[in-house]
């Protein structure tokens, strides 16, 4: 085998572990968003058909998925959420993996969630507090994102 064919081999080699690497990261990614979104969903006790409805399709549009990966999402989502002690563990995927515009949509598909239902728990409320502290969005970007989620169910 020739030095070039060695060298070529090596740089398939690399890509293809890269490629492997960003295909984790993706799952990680969405599996941490998923589990988020359903505990906003479940938090209050109660996790209505809305709240799921609203869980499966925003994990479907924003991961762009067909109906079937987006129903395999959510139930490893929800197992994940599940077995978790603490939301550092989904928050953390989220800090390292979005720039601060993907953190604002988590926070504004946190608050789609928790409105699905038209009513606003405090735990809900809560738990979208949480997670923009850990992830980093300001307070006034989280109440801004909330006032604009809002006005567009209001319509």
């Amino acid at each position: 085998m020739s030095l070039w064919t060695k060298l070529k081999d090596l740089v398939e080699g690399v890509d293809t572990d890269a490629s492997r690497v960003k295909d984790l990261h993706e799952e990680e990614l969405r599996v941490a968003a998923g589990a988020l979104l359903i505990n906003a969903g479940s938090i209050d006790g109660r996790f209505d058909p809305d709240e799921k409805r609203k869980v499966k399709d925003l994990l479907q549009r924003r991961f762009e998925l067909d109906p079937k990966a987006a129903k395999q999402l959510f139930e490893e989502a929800a197992a994940e959420e599940r077995n978790a002690v603490d939301l550092y563990r989904f928050t953390s995927v989220l800090c390292r993996e979005l720039d601060q515009d993907g953190r604002k949509r988590i926070v504004e598909m946190l608050w789609e969630v928790v409105m699905a239902d038209g009513v606003v728990d405090e735990f809900e409320a809560n738990l979208v507090w949480r997670v923009a502290e850990l992830i980093g969005v300001s307070t006034r970007d989280r109440v801004t994102i909330r006032k604009m989620v809002e006005a567009r169910l209001a319509t």
